[in-house]
């Protein structure tokens, strides 16, 4: 007798699907979020603007209202069936592809300067009215309107048509459809954070506050629009006189659940998948952001691990969040910082809170102006999270920590570039002439002198230091740094190897000491086990006949460095 077994076919995780019909159509696994548009109708905001990090979901939620209330899209209405959405009273489902929708997504406006910006945006709108082209058939529609409007297609409007085009084009589908429009548009501020890293940003802040002025403030034609991006741009900037304007940023408590995965619907994923026992890794790496009064995972990064981990049971969780265009804002908060703010950083790597004032309206111009900036950016890009919140007069404080350890790995990841960067233009012949003739005070002086100016993660403990040497000593013309630490042999940290064993060998060992009073102890301990377990046999037997030895131990910022009295001196 043969029995047949069942096997269930589990739902592809969506990396990188942010289109809603596609990731339906193709039986991706969907984490429920269409009560989105019940909010949106309850709450009847006219202008939303949705802030939230990089890849939170913002693409994918634009996608699903535009395929929920988009008129040219009502075959498609079969996709809700099951979700949350369709689940609610006919109030709502009465609005399901009932409006004409004009959507725009910006976050591929980049270029290198201004002009080749504007051709880039040309190409996104003639996508969009070639999706409306029926009206160059409507007789609501007047010659010369659609004289304009042919000029979108060919990609040949002038700049002042641009500046006005999504006021003309829901202007046209109001007249033609005698209804409203809702306009969607996706990542709003990106063609800002092109421009400001590229150098045209007062050009492009000029042209987006017509462009979003004539589509929103003077408009009579919208029933209401979202909008999603990174950053809430100060409103003088880009939103002036924009009275109806709604705000929904992380510090919001409303639609918190909508972008990022919430607790529950992470544990439900992970049972589909028969992962619950991935459920502490996955807090530990991916969750901690605070949205309002919500915590919630970074969605991306919860996606790509499961993938992984789908396929692949022992894989250990790692950082896929790291690629995210804002991360060089890291390396900004690194290279402008202070003595007070290298402390800070350290503070927040080891787990500690920073409390700092917090400002939601922020310029791009003025990101790298002053620390309280940076830190802003980095809150309200998902590189610090809320603890707790505290009003001083009129000024809005938060306790700031890092959320997980996929931003822990970024911030250390983003200092150790850094400070590589900082020794290929730092003099080191000083520090290399005391290393290679054996001595140990100017060493100590000189790599104190360096610790002073870096920034540390003590939580690493010897392992930071180990990195630290090889670092220091990576660029020593002649010669080449093994690190033993890292290959797990168990001989000494690192051999300082000349390309000619005429010229002397080094062995550092390393210790780290628990108290500022241990440094010497420490040091002498260091030393004792280069000779215990005969560390210099290797390079002797290769030939070498200078064999110099030292024991290093750290303590914070301090370090004590002294050379073996049995070095091998020719």
């Amino acid at each position: 007798m043969v029995i047949k077994v069942s096997v269930v076919k589990l739902k592809p995780m969506p990396i990188g699907v942010e289109e809603f019909d596609d990731m339906i159509f193709n039986d991706y696994y969907y984490v429920d979020k269409t009560l989105l548009v019940k909010d949106l109708l309850d709450r009847k905001g006219k202008v939303n603007l949705f802030t939230r990090p990089r890849r939170f979901g913002k693409s994918l939620n634009i996608s699903m209202l535009q395929h929920f209330f988009d008129n040219l899209l009502a075959e498609k209405s079969f996709i809700f069936d099951g979700l949350h959405i369709s689940k609610e009273d006919a109030t709502y489902l009465s609005h399901q592809n009932s409006y004409p929708v004009i959507k725009l997504e910006l976050k591929d406006v980049e270029a290198a300067d201004f002009e080749e910006a504007m051709e880039m945006l040309v190409i996104e709108l003639s996508y969009e009215f070639r999706r409306h082209d029926h009206l160059l058939k409507s007789e609501r529609i007047d010659e010369d309107e659609k004289a304009i409007y042919k000029r979108f297609l060919s990609r040949k409007a002038s700049r002042s048509e641009l500046r006005t085009s999504l006021e003309f084009l829901s202007t046209c589908l109001e007249r033609h459809y005698d209804k409203k429009v809702i306009i969607l548009i996706d990542e709003y501020d990106v063609p800002l954070e092109k421009a400001y890293f590229s150098g045209y940003y007062d050009e492009m802040i000029q042209f987006i506050r017509g462009f979003f002025s004539s589509a929103f403030k003077t408009n009579r034609n919208i029933q209401f629009a979202v909008l999603t991006g990174c950053l809430r741009v100060s409103k003088e900037s880009i939103f002036t006189g924009l009275n109806n304007l709604n705000i929904v940023s992380i510090l919001n408590d409303g639609f918190g659940e909508y972008y990022g995965f919430t607790e529950a619907e992470v544990s439900e994923m992970l049972t589909y998948y028969g992962l619950e026992g991935k459920h502490d890794d996955m807090r530990d790496w991916y969750n901690g952001y605070l949205f309002g009064e919500t915590t919630v995972y970074n969605p991306w990064s919860v996606i790509k691990y499961l993938y992984d981990v789908i396929y692949n049971k022992m894989k250990f969780p790692s950082p896929h969040w790291s690629n995210t265009s804002s991360n060089s804002i890291i390396r900004d908060l690194i290279a402008i910082s202070d003595h007070q703010v290298k402390e800070e950083i350290e503070q927040l790597i080891i787990g500690k809170a920073l409390t700092k004032p917090i400002m939601e309206d922020i310029v791009y111009a003025d990101i790298t102006k002053t620390m309280d900036h940076l830190w802003s950016f980095l809150f309200f890009t998902g590189y610090l999270k809320k603890v707790s919140k505290k009003q001083i007069g009129v000024q809005n404080y938060l306790e700031l920590t890092i959320p997980n350890k996929e931003i822990l790995y970024i911030y250390q990841r983003h200092i150790i570039e850094w400070f590589d960067e900082q020794v290929k233009t730092t003099d080191l012949k000083p520090l290399y002439h005391a290393i290679l003739n054996g001595n140990a005070k100017t060493f100590q002086h000189e790599l104190t002198e360096m610790l002073a100016s870096t920034i540390s993660y003590f939580d690493s403990k010897e392992a930071f230091y180990h990195g630290f040497l090889v670092a220091v000593t990576s660029t020593m013309e002649g010669y080449a740094t093994k690190s033993n630490r890292e290959s797990g042999d168990g001989r000494a940290d690192l051999f300082i190897r000349p390309t000619s064993i005429r010229k002397p060998a080094i062995i550092i060992e390393v210790k780290v000491a628990n108290v500022a009073k241990d440094l010497e102890e420490a040091c002498d301990a260091a030393l004792v086990q280069i000779e215990e377990k005969n560390d210099a046999a290797e390079l002797v037997n290769e030939g070498y006949t200078t064999i110099i030895k030292y024991g290093i131990a750290f303590y914070r910022k301090d370090c004590e460095i002294k050379l073996s009295a049995r070095s091998e001196m020719a």
